[in-house]
């Protein structure tokens, strides 16, 4: 029994048994000790720690985080919601995202939101309309795009300039000489995110210090800020990369701003949750190919999307070592594509009914799951100790159902 893996103190194939697979497993001491870290490397109190709803937003999760006193980064209004629900703190929260509605900036500028990280001229304009409507002053502070290379997957790099999001660093200055002018938003800061699972933090201090500059020359022209903000992107282990040096990284910024009276906000998401969870899942068959041997399991590609999107790594472990030699196999799932993979090419000994483990799976599997293929989206479970409870049931069909049936 000794050798089955466990999450905390909890054997994984009797979570299986009881909740079913394909099912997520958080670690609460996990979430906890992700968050302490950023909290004890980040001493100084004008810090405010904003988790990146998107990595994860189960809302055990955000309650969990806003009991630990953290703020929140969202990028919909939906996610304001959710973190509402969850017991957070509007006037903790950050809106970033490119396509705000005018619904959405209504919503949060009536709860109280910190702020509005502004990605266009045209949403300037909009959440100054909003505002002006509601009868109060919004505050917001400019993504800009310091186009610094992330050295990060395309699809998750976010800093350069042929990507969608922020301002241009050259038009910085009209821009917020733009917003200075527009009575119903007041500038209280300036923030930037070049990319997301960056384990070399040197492209984050580099955007810091082109920010900087940014900031003396607003000054000079009579726009003073209150916080920067640095966004996320803090990278985590999923198989040999380095591991990120969080410390080394907050030492770095407490020396660049040094000397001013910039609050910061940083942004994080995967490095709080990523290696907190896993996707356990079942194997349903073994098959043996020509040129292939397949491990076909119940969780897919609608379950955990990095593989087939971003041709992300995770790593994979029976929970019961089998003493059989390995197989060279492909990990796949039931859904009707040949994209449909969890992993490729790995040395793994399984047998039908087996249990395994799809590690580092805590961030953006169940916030992107889909029901694709009608495929209920899997139950959700949250392990503090020897104690397990359900923070999300799985879905019925009948559920997936239910909107459609008026209108056959």
């Amino acid at each position: 029994m000794t050798d089955i893996l466990r999450c905390e103190a909890v054997p994984l194939p009797q979570l299986a048994a009881e909740y079913g697979t394909p099912l997520y497993v958080y670690s609460e001491q996990a979430l906890t000790q992700a968050y302490q870290q950023y909290a004890h490397s980040f001493t100084t109190p004008n810090t405010l720690i904003c988790y990146a709803v998107k990595a994860n937003s189960n809302l055990s999760i955000l309650k969990h985080f806003a009991q630990l006193g953290s703020g929140f980064d969202i990028v919909s209004g939906g996610e304001l919601a959710r973190v509402l629900a969850a017991g957070g703190d509007a006037s903790k929260t950050i809106f970033s995202g490119v396509g705000k509605s005018e619904a959405e900036i209504e919503f949060a500028l009536q709860q109280g939101i910190l702020c509005f990280n502004v990605e266009s001229l045209p949403e300037l304009d909009r959440i100054n309309t909003v505002a002006f409507r509601l009868g109060c002053v919004a505050p917001i502070s400019l993504r800009i795009n310091p186009d610094v290379d992330a050295h990060t997957h395309p699809y998750i790099s976010t800093g350069l300039k042929a990507n969608k999001f922020g301002i241009a660093y050259a038009d910085a200055l009209m821009a917020y000489q733009h917003a200075a002018q527009l009575p119903h938003l007041h500038i209280v800061g300036i923030d930037c995110h070049i990319g997301s699972q960056l384990t070399d933090l040197s492209p984050l201090v580099e955007a810091l210090e082109r920010l900087l500059l940014l900031v003396d020359k607003l000054a000079d022209n009579g726009i003073v800020l209150q916080h920067i903000d640095l966004g996320g992107g803090v990278g985590i282990v999923y198989h040999n990369e380095n591991v990120p040096d969080l410390a080394a990284y907050a030492q770095s910024i407490r020396q660049h701003l040094q000397g001013t009276n910039l609050k910061l906000i940083l942004e994080p998401g995967r490095s709080l949750v990523g290696n907190a969870g896993m996707l356990i899942t079942r194997v349903e068959y073994i098959k043996k190919g020509e040129q292939k041997n397949f491990v076909i399991v119940d969780a897919a590609m609608n379950d955990l999307m990095r593989p087939a999107l971003y041709q992300a790594y995770h790593r994979i472990e029976n929970t019961t070592p089998r003493p059989q030699a390995p197989m060279l196999v492909d990990v796949v799932g039931p859904i009707c594509e040949t994209g449909d993979f969890l992993a490729q090419d790995r040395k793994l000994a399984a047998q039908t009914g087996d249990i395994l483990a799809v590690m580092s799976a805590g961030a953006y599997a169940a916030s992107m799951a889909s029901n694709y293929n009608t495929r209920p989206r899997a139950a959700e479970v949250m392990v503090a100790g020897s104690q397990h409870r359900l923070i999300r049931r799985r879905e019925t069909i009948t559920e997936l159902m239910a909107n459609e049936r008026d209108y056959v």
